[in-house]
């Protein structure tokens, strides 16, 4: 992480763990461009878990990009990179130099409305570079963001907004676990877009 773009920023987590929410890094009309664009020209496919030994197929939509066809494993499950396209290029460059990071993967989420959403979990995947920075960036419904301590059990919440910038490093993943809570109240599409560094 890059001091000069966090040394005026506060950590959102009180302990064990660094999150740092940039709010959104874009004018709503170019946030608004991006999403139409992205719902148009990213390659979507219904996402899919093995639990208790059972393949489940989510509503939930997902793709995966990288610098090269790197494998992702999570849920028991493996996917393979697509080629970057233009807009994911533009965004990546966008991030990157906003928080002085580099990534070479980015894993999307589409979520229709408020009943989808993502349970518990730490994005602690044996390919992931351990520590690293993952950079989430949001488009279209605002919805709420939550992380509970593995330990602790304590809450911390926030809304994300239309084109906002969240980055989660240090040993975030290793002590607390993140979630998108489904709501009745949200009626419009999200999209998520999680820059992560692969191992190579």
């Amino acid at each position: 992480m890059d001091l000069f773009n966090t040394e005026m920023m506060t950590n959102r987590l009180p302990y064990d763990g660094e999150v740092y929410y940039y709010g959104s890094i874009m004018p709503i009309d170019k946030s608004q461009d991006y999403y139409n664009k992205l719902l148009q020209h990213i390659n979507w496919e219904n996402d899919k878990a093995i639990i208790f030994g059972k393949l489940i197929v989510t509503k939930r939509k997902v793709a995966w990009y990288g610098d090269q066809p790197f494998n992702y494993t999570y849920s028991k499950t493996t996917k393979s990179a697509l080629t970057w396209n233009k807009e994911l290029l533009e965004l990546k460059e966008l991030v990157e130099n906003k928080t002085g990071e580099s990534f070479n993967s980015c894993l999307l989420n589409l979520y229709h409305n408020g009943d989808e959403g993502m349970a518990w979990h730490s994005d602690g995947e044996k390919d992931l570079k351990k520590n690293g920075a993952i950079a989430s960036l949001s488009f279209g419904a605002e919805r709420k963001f939550s992380f509970k301590h593995k330990v602790t059990k304590q809450n911390v919440s926030f809304q994300l907004e239309k084109g906002g910038l969240l980055v989660m490093t240090g040993e975030t993943q290793t002590h607390w676990l993140h979630r998108l809570p489904p709501t009745k109240k949200v009626k419009t599409p999200r999209i998520n877009l999680t820059f992560r560094t692969i191992k190579s």
